[in-house]
């Protein structure tokens, strides 16, 4: 377990952390939460040691191992194969590997009890740290989290930042941490890959601290919500959900305690006022002053459920068809995307454009904004006006600029009151709309380019991960907006929590094809599992019956045909039970060469140790072998099981 203690951390003038104390038990699953700028990563990098406490304590057993997944992972470098560098979270296990190879070789030419005491011990270590188990568990996270098997072997430098990250968490849930702090873990991850994380930390061994604005996310992971606010640490036992409503809950009690001692207050001041000047009552006077002195004010509780009450025009109505693509193909080189697809955007949609990554969903977008070439028609409705979002247009904000200034350049029409107050829907009051865009953090800067674009007037929006950089305050106000906006959108995103909250309509490629369905994002997804096991049924009922021989048309015939499948029956049969038996013979030898081996005397021969290991890996390998045979003889009897029973019905 970890223990901070009265933690008290600065930024020049500004006190970040005051005095804050929080235990984080061995099953923890905490959801850290707060405003862009309220402190989470620098909490993170203060329990991982990087930073130092101005005071306080931070306290954990010797033993006690913290994984931290950070940001500035995105930039690391390496020319080895992610495989190998998702391995070297076991450094010490290949250590061990290459010195028991070393003195293998070493016993060979010059034995000594002090190197066969050292091999056993190490060859324990090795078997106890799983050293022959490790890379198949590398290749299975790293294919969850979204890479090709052929994908294991390239060099990490050729892969994008985002695709870095990914290793690097492969390589923290390898080692598999006493505490797991996970920065922003979905960031660069597609939904498929978020939902095999999911999974994957549910069932998670130790501890952990998740920075995430994916309340979808927090809600199926954590058990504990603690939020940032105002340097200092607000708990709540539960996931988000729960957080929401117990927030209130203390919010609404606040103000009733805040409101009563304002009421009390009042009625002190008029009594001190009215009987100031009465000598009679000095001394009630005096009571109810240094009543007041003493005192402890309550807060008036901020009201931070901020919702956009802005209208988002449009210039004009478009015709019933926004955009019509017909037989579209796209292809980059040999990878296919697209291919002879049709689909149409409609007044009113409100699209979820979904799927893994490199499905194309990006460029599917920008050919509907006319910014991709393609093959095939793109057909623009009438008085159809888009506006496009993407990384780009934050790319594209003017530095020098300030945020009022940067509006009124893109909305010259518009007065500087509307756009103030729009600008206060999205988070920027008062003096905020002054600050330069050159001092913006990622994801005020997004909200401004996201304000530019609901202003524009255009009656299609294609947003391109429009919730990426913000936090769940900025995610709120996006849906507001959006629901709010009076023309259709298609949009790109991995919250699901905005996509539930935005669409009416999801759009997914499949095959090259562009597919979609009418209903929520929710909807879908229950839609769509269910699909996945209809079509996974469908396919385990045509394998059996790929293995049946047409219907026969005699009673003779089916009688034959019965008799040789029970004749193929037997002798299934008698090849399982031969083949467990072959089993059973060498499983029960390795276990004897195992417990030689276990044995300190074993290794006074050093020639007999180099035969005696190169048998068991040779054993191992066919025991392997036998089992693949064994399993496909059990499928093959089940087959032909299926086929007896029908025959019989029949």
């Amino acid at each position: 377990m970890l223990n901070i203690q009265d933690l008290s951390y600065y930024i020049g003038d500004r006190v970040l952390y005051d005095k804050v104390s929080l235990h984080v038990g061995e099953r923890d699953r905490i959801g850290l939460i707060g405003v862009n700028g309220a402190g989470k990563s620098t909490l993170l990098r203060l329990i991982a040691g990087e930073y130092t406490p101005a005071a306080g304590t931070i306290t954990k057993p010797s033993d006690y191992t913290i994984g931290f997944l950070n940001q500035d992972m995105l930039s690391l470098e390496s020319h080895k194969p992610i495989r190998e560098v998702a391995l070297e979270a076991f450094a010490e296990v290949w250590q061990i590997e290459a010195r028991i190879k070393q003195l293998t070789q070493e016993l060979a030419e010059d034995y000594t009890e002090d190197k066969v005491q050292e091999l056993t011990q190490l060859q324990a270590r090795f078997e106890a740290m799983e050293g022959y188990r490790l890379p198949a568990q590398a290749e299975a996270i790293l294919e969850g989290l979204g890479f090709k098997t052929e994908d294991l072997q390239r060099p990490l430098s050729i892969f994008s930042g985002g695709w870095r990250m990914r290793v690097m968490l492969a390589k923290l849930l390898l080692q598999k941490p006493s505490l797991l702090m996970l920065d922003e873990p979905t960031n660069h991850l597609d939904l498929p890959s978020i939902q095999w994380l999911e999974q994957y930390l549910l069932q998670y061994p130790g501890a952990m601290i998740v920075v995430s604005h994916d309340r979808y996310f927090l809600n199926r992971l954590v058990n504990r919500i603690v939020e940032v606010r105002q340097g200092k640490l607000e708990i709540y036992e539960g996931n988000y959900d729960f957080y929401e409503k117990e927030k209130a809950t203390r919010r609404a009690l606040q103000m009733a305690a805040y409101e009563n001692q304002q009421e009390k207050i009042k009625q002190t001041e008029r009594f001190i006022e009215r009987f100031r000047a009465k000598a009679t009552k000095a001394r009630q006077v005096q009571s109810k002053i240094k009543m007041l002195e003493r005192m402890e004010r309550i807060e008036l509780p901020e009201n931070e459920q901020e919702t956009i009450r802005l209208k988002f025009p449009i210039a004009r109505t478009p015709g019933k068809e926004l955009i019509c693509l017909k037989q579209i193909s796209k292809r980059f080189g040999d990878l296919r995307l697209l291919e002879n697809t049709d689909a149409t955007v409609y007044r009113g949609d409100r699209i979820a454009l979904i799927g893994a990554n490199g499905k194309g969903k990006s460029t599917l977008l920008r050919i509907l904004a006319g910014t991709e070439p393609c093959e095939g028609i793109r057909e623009v409705g009438h008085q159809v006006d888009i506006a496009y979002y993407a990384q780009h247009q934050i790319e594209a904000l003017n530095l020098n600029n300030d945020i009022l200034s940067e509006m009124v350049r893109s909305c010259p029409q518009k007065t500087e009151s509307y756009l103030r107050s729009l600008l206060g829907g999205f988070l920027f009051h008062g003096d905020d709309v002054f600050k330069k865009i050159s001092v913006l953090s990622g994801g005020e800067r997004a909200r401004v380019a996201l304000a530019k674009v609901l202003s524009s007037e255009a009656n299609l929006l294609l947003l391109d991960e429009p919730t990426n950089h913000l936090d769940i305050p900025s995610v709120n106000v996006l849906i507001d907006a959006l629901q709010e906006y009076e023309g259709s959108y298609v949009a790109v995103s991995h919250d699901r929590h905005f996509l539930q909250a935005i669409a009416n309509k999801v759009w997914y490629i499949d095959n090259g094809k562009i597919k979609e369905f009418l209903g929520t994002y929710q909807e879908f997804e229950e839609w769509y599992a269910e699909e996945w096991l209809r079509a996974l049924a469908t396919a385990q009922a045509n394998a059996v019956a790929q293995t049946q021989t047409p219907a026969v048309s005699s009673n003779q015939e089916r009688r034959q045909r019965l008799k040789e499948l029970q004749r193929e029956w037997r002798r299934c049969q008698k090849t399982i039970e031969q083949l467990e038996a072959h089993l059973m013979a060498l499983e029960e030898e390795q276990k004897q060469i195992e417990m030689q081996m276990a044995q300190p005397a074993f290794y006074n021969d050093a020639t007999q140790v180099v035969a005696v290991q190169q048998h068991y890996e040779q054993l191992k390998k066919t025991i392997d072998d036998l089992m693949a045979q064994w399993e496909a003889q059990i499928q093959e009897l089940e087959a032909l099981e299926s086929q007896i029973q029908n025959l019989k019905g029949d």
